[in-house]
């Protein structure tokens, strides 16, 4: 659910590329569909077309290495799209589409790439801006031979003006899936090398919206795509035994990671229509900084369990708040069948993201009978730390798909 500094992915993404060898990105040719399905797209804007020199000049010092995995050039188009809101309007969103231009007679397949918590608008990845996850790694991916769709979510890119549903189910996956549609679109009328597979991927709030949207994608949308691969990194997937968790016990005071928790309840008081005021949920003095400053209010330092009020706990504990329970109800996505081959990826000393929202849906869906989910364990690896063995084991995982 952080964000974590371009720098430090770059970084990362240098060691996981070394295990990529070229046939994964070679891809073989998938069953074409014709779905019937509206038209989601409503513009496509090229932002530039790259060469290998120009990819190859982003990376220097520390990220030289950057170099050698320049490929093929690119082009990159910032996508608009209808979609829906939360409040079931029409909304119009935004992503960022990138297309290699790779050799005659091949073709590859589509990343949709679901990004991890960002607090700026300057990350969103139809704005491309140096220094963004999408114009660094994101075009690293591209040049090795994927096309990427990359959705901003709503809240922002075009959408930047309402507030963004942060760890809504539905707002998340169905955000996601429109972009596929839309991006669907271009490729088709560019007659591009797509060969009709789809893996889709993410970490942390991208971990969450990556097993959302493919829920989604496998429960309503029929052969509309052909999903080959999900993989999953710290989602917060068991939303009642995480919330209850969190609630109950000290966890990490760092207010960077209370502010996460802070943000999920009032999005989801907002969606729902809960309209609490603060002090239904908060102590003071906590209770009117979060009025007046939202999920940017300063709790002190304290762990999370310590500035919800005793109320709020009793009513979560002995089931009276039968509302908010059922919002939270409403975003969990741990127990369920995938037809997807799947891996959960998680690092047991997570302590933004507790490691039971990987293990408790790997149980529940292997209790189902779904033999195509793995649970990778990331034996001491902390939020943070397990960005590495997630990406690396991502790519392991598509790479053995070939």
């Amino acid at each position: 659910m952080r964000f974590f500094k371009t720098s430090v992915l770059l970084l990362l993404m240098s060691s996981l590329l070394l295990l990529a060898p070229s046939s994964c990105k070679m891809a073989g040719g998938g069953d074409a569909v014709t779905p019937n399905v509206p038209n989601t797209l409503v513009s496509s804007t090229l932002i530039g077309q790259f060469t290998t020199d120009q990819l190859r000049s982003r990376f220097t010092g520390t990220n030289v290495a950057f170099q050698l995995f320049i490929r093929y050039p690119i082009s990159v188009y910032r996508i608009t799209y209808t979609t829906t809101n939360t409040d079931g309007k029409s909304i119009t969103a935004s992503g960022a589409l990138l297309i290699p231009t790779v050799n005659a007679g091949t073709s590859v397949p589509m990343l949709s790439i679901q990004h991890g918590t960002i607090t700026s608008d300057d990350g969103a990845p139809s704005n491309y801006q140096s220094g963004s996850e999408a114009y660094t790694f994101g075009s690293v991916f591209a040049s090795q031979g994927y096309i990427i769709a990359a959705p901003d979510y709503i809240g922002y890119g075009a959408s930047k003006n309402v507030p963004h549903t942060y760890e809504h189910r539905s707002g998340l996956a169905t955000a996601s899936l429109d972009m596929l549609r839309a991006a669907r679109q271009v490729l088709t009328s560019q007659n591009a090398n797509w060969d009709k597979r789809l893996m889709i991927a993410g970490y942390s709030e991208g971990g969450y919206a990556t097993l959302a949207l493919q829920k989604k994608i496998e429960e309503e949308t029929g052969s509309e795509f052909n999903l080959v691969a999900s993989s999953c990194g710290a989602g917060a997937y068991d939303k009642p035994a995480f919330m209850k968790q969190i609630l109950n016990n000290t966890t990490s005071t760092d207010p960077s990671i209370s502010r996460l928790y802070l943000w999920v309840l009032l999005t989801y008081d907002r969606i729902y229509n809960l309209n609490r005021p603060a002090t239904y949920y908060f102590k003071e003095p906590y209770a009117t900084r979060i009025a007046a400053s939202g999920y940017t209010a300063n709790l002190g330092g304290l762990s999370f369990n310590q500035v919800v009020t005793d109320s709020f706990k009793q009513a979560i504990n002995n089931g009276t708040d039968t509302d908010f329970l059922k919002a939270v109800q409403d975003n969990d996505i741990h127990d369920w069948k995938p037809r997807t081959n799947t891996r959960l990826y998680h690092g047991d000393a997570d302590d933004t993201v507790l490691f039971l929202n990987s293990q408790n849906a790997y149980d529940a869906m292997r209790a189902r009978g779904a033999t195509n989910v793995q649970l990778i364990r990331l034996s001491g690896a902390n939020h943070a730390t397990g960005i590495l063995g997630y990406i690396t084991g991502t790519y392991d995982f598509f790479n053995s798909l070939q």
